[in-house]
């Protein structure tokens, strides 16, 4: 099989294909036995009809054209492969030869992934919540925990967000009361937005003895008005129980308040770490992406669209969920569905681009060593020797995507050291030194500990 590649412009190329009939003739015979298991003529059995007397019944023609069906994908990816093209998308195919006899000859026209060049990626500066935990997270989560244990009681005050109120609830639309909105002696925290916000807006500052009166939107039909009617019984506020080591170790998990605020910083410090960490993952590669100028390609869009899809399919399914189940759940319509996936798979075209455009830019090409163990993880991670790994990925082109994937991580691992980061609410520089993982600190013994110990064990 011969090849040659003829650049269009525009990031499209033709891919002109020739099969010498001896190969091509392997995919023919194979046609005319698959017709032979398909077809019945008299005087012969099923799928025993000599080859001769299909030719002479359906003609040589047909079977070519269904050689040329299974066959053409395969010999189309070994153009791909032999001229090293980084194709996008399918390819527009137009046979030229070989439909009735002699070698099969292709051109194939596709797209190819764009070069770009981008400027500015060595001095970018991202947002990122920060890595520390303020000591008012701790206390909240030490307070969330005490309430679990909180009592209530009366007060003689204006309610705040918080409190608990006894009330007298009556919701009506058009003076028919509202199925669920009416209630006596009803229990009510402040601010919890269960009703709504127009209940909550009301109920502080609110009073026991207070009627309030007020309307409000109903929430799912429209240019529908409720009117509320609520008489304020009860005002209590939320006491906490004392935070001692007895509560503690009655309470909770742990034995001591020490050893609970301990836990839980640890906690909210590795949250806070994590969460820090993606941040400056997808803030570096999207400020990146943002640097590549012009449209991104629909083909490109698609391909990233079809491979999203394919990803949330393999985790819906290992969850046992449908796409339906899981719109459902997540209250969006197939076409909000279908328009985050758009504008995600925009964005992710343009990290990609980018990325590619850092890794070229800085001569950030794998070795030999770093594809291997690319290849070795992926063997250990589907259980299979790295051997056959190699082999597959080299029979589907799978090596060059193995390359260009090393090549884009090491690019944001580049641009994770170069870019300045900043926390998201205060503006201030984060030291990068607090996104780095914990380590276990060592306890080896200095050189001149060792020494000294070597001159006393001499005398």
């Amino acid at each position: 099989m011969t090849s040659r590649v003829e650049d269009l412009g525009d990031n499209k190329v033709k891919i002109s294909v020739e099969v010498d009939e001896q190969t091509f003739e392997v995919a023919v015979d194979a046609a005319f036995k698959k017709i032979a298991r398909e077809v019945r003529i008299p005087g012969f059995r099923h799928g025993r009809v000599p080859r001769k007397v299909l030719e002479a019944r359906i003609g040589v023609g047909y079977a070519r054209a269904e050689a040329m069906e299974e066959a053409m994908g395969g010999y189309y990816a070994a153009a791909v492969r032999q001229e090293k093209v980084d194709v996008v998308g399918r390819p527009d195919i137009d046979i030229t030869g070989g439909e009735e006899s002699g070698p099969l000859s292709f051109d194939a026209t596709v797209e190819t992934r764009p070069v770009v060049e981008i400027s500015g990626h060595g001095s970018l500066t991202v947002e990122i919540p920060s890595p520390l935990v303020p000591e008012d997270d701790i206390q909240e989560q030490i307070d969330r925990i005490r309430a679990r244990s909180a009592t209530l009681e009366d007060v003689e005050r204006a309610a705040t967000k918080g409190d608990f109120v006894t009330i007298d609830i009556e919701g009506t639309v058009d003076g028919e009361p509202l199925p669920g909105l009416n209630a006596e002696d009803y229990s009510y925290e402040v601010g919890s937005g269960v009703v709504g916000d127009e209940l909550d807006d009301n109920l502080e500052g609110a009073q026991a003895g207070d009627v309030l009166d007020f309307t409000a939107e109903h929430p799912v039909q429209e240019d529908t008005v409720i009117d509320f009617h609520v008489e304020v019984k009860v005002v209590q506020e939320r006491v906490l129980p004392e935070l001692t080591d007895e509560w503690v170790d009655e309470n909770t998990e742990w034995e001591t308040v020490e050893e609970m605020t301990s836990a839980l910083t640890e906690r909210l410090e590795s949250a806070a770490l994590t969460r820090a960490q993606h941040a400056l993952r997808e803030n570096a590669a999207g400020a990146a992406g943002d640097l590549v100028e012009g449209d991104i390609s629909e083909t490109l869009i698609e391909a990233e669209m079809s491979e999203q899809l394919q990803h949330l399919g393999y985790s819906l399914q290992a969850q046992g969920l449908s796409l339906e189940h899981w719109l459902a759940f997540n209250g969006k319509s197939q076409e909000e569905f279908s328009d985050d996936l758009r504008e995600g798979a925009a964005k992710s075209a343009r990290v990609d681009l980018a990325l590619r455009a850092i890794a070229t830019a800085e001569g950030l090409d794998p070795t030999d060593d770093d594809v291997d163990a690319e290849i070795e993880r992926i063997a250990a991670q589907i259980g299979d020797k790295p051997a056959v790994v190699r082999q597959r990925l080299d029979e589907a082109d799978g090596l060059m995507s193995v390359v260009a994937d090393l090549k884009k991580r090491s690019a944001l691992e580049w641009l994770i050291e170069h870019v300045a980061i900043v926390d998201e609410e205060t503006g201030e520089s984060i030291d990068r030194s607090l996104l780095d993982d914990p380590q276990d600190e060592s306890t080896e013994p200095s050189d001149d500990t060792s020494d000294e110990e070597g001159d006393e064990s001499s005398e």
